[in-house]
């Protein structure tokens, strides 16, 4: 009973109860606890965050501008190559030009077979992973340094091939060997002699004796002396089974063995030998066949 007069009622609460509230209790005081903890780590490196994150900031920047470096180097790439395409194209056109024929066999420019490669990819979002780009970098320097060597070959046939070329026009008669007046044509003719018909395998032109004889192409003299029907003569080899042979001279003004240039003067014109008057016995010969000597002269 309690001081105003009414009975006190005592309320039992079950140990088990008290025990789970115990044990509640006591959790909820650790996972308070861990969240302290956890507040305190994070409040402690938050800064650490912040920097961290400012680092990445400018990795990214550091990426994006190296990767920019990449298809600046692809694309130099891709100018080199259209360099490389545009010599190989001015090269055909002057094989076609001189006639001069290929022959440096190979697969192809690039040497991978068929067309030439397509331009590398330089607009990439700067985003995105460039390892496929650098890739196909690797491949293409690869193809243009034996694009390169093939093309430095290329070039050393086509100079060889314009060299001969070059040699075989300054070896090939071009000019007249004298001046002066065609008095018989390569051919058939009525002989001044016997009258009968035969073949004349040579040019005549006639001029007054002492006029300059010249050679009419690049070669080396094979022949000084008198030849009886063709009195003083001079032979030249200019290569390639090209002959000239010059008769009845004044005078000869080579000798045996000596190279002469187009234009330069080797004799006189002259009457020595059988001859009717003054003038210039001109063959050109081909492989041993004489040929029309008007066929090679320009001027």
């Amino acid at each position: 009973m309690n001081n105003t007069g009414s009975t006190a009622r005592q309320i039992t609460v079950p140990k088990s109860v008290v025990g789970i509230c115990s044990i509640v209790l006591a959790v909820c005081f650790i996972f308070l606890g861990w969240e302290v903890v956890d507040y305190t780590h994070l409040k402690r490196i938050a800064p650490d965050v912040g920097s961290l994150n400012v680092k990445i900031a400018g990795y990214e920047d550091t990426i994006q501008g190296q990767r920019q470096h990449i298809q600046e180097l692809a694309g130099e790439i891709n100018v080199i190559k259209s360099k490389l395409v545009s010599l190989n194209q001015f090269e055909e056109k002057i094989r076609i030009i001189a006639n001069i024929q290929n022959t440096h066999e190979q697969e192809s420019f690039f040497g991978i077979g068929g067309a030439f490669s397509e331009d590398l990819e330089t607009k990439i979002p700067l985003t995105l992973d460039h390892s496929s780009l650098l890739r196909d970098m690797h491949e293409r320097v690869g193809q243009l340094d034996m694009a390169s060597s093939n093309q430095e070959i290329g070039f050393d046939t086509l100079i060889n091939g314009l060299q001969d070329k070059q040699n075989l026009l300054a070896a090939t008669p071009a000019i007249q060997p004298s001046s002066g007046w065609v008095t018989s044509d390569f051919g058939y003719r009525k002989s001044p002699f016997t009258g009968k018909r035969v073949f004349h395998n040579a040019l005549d032109i006639a001029n007054q004796e002492g006029t300059p004889v010249i050679a009419s192409a690049d070669g080396m003299v094979t022949f000084v002396g008198e030849e009886m029907l063709l009195g003083n003569l001079i032979v030249i080899d200019h290569g390639y089974g090209i002959v000239t042979r010059y008769g009845h001279l004044k005078a000869i003004l080579i000798k045996r063995g000596q190279t002469v240039k187009r234009g330069d003067p080797i004799g006189l014109l002259g009457s020595t030998g059988r001859t009717t008057g003054p003038h210039l016995h001109y063959e050109v010969q081909l492989n041993g066949v004489n040929v029309n000597p008007k066929k090679y002269i320009l001027n």
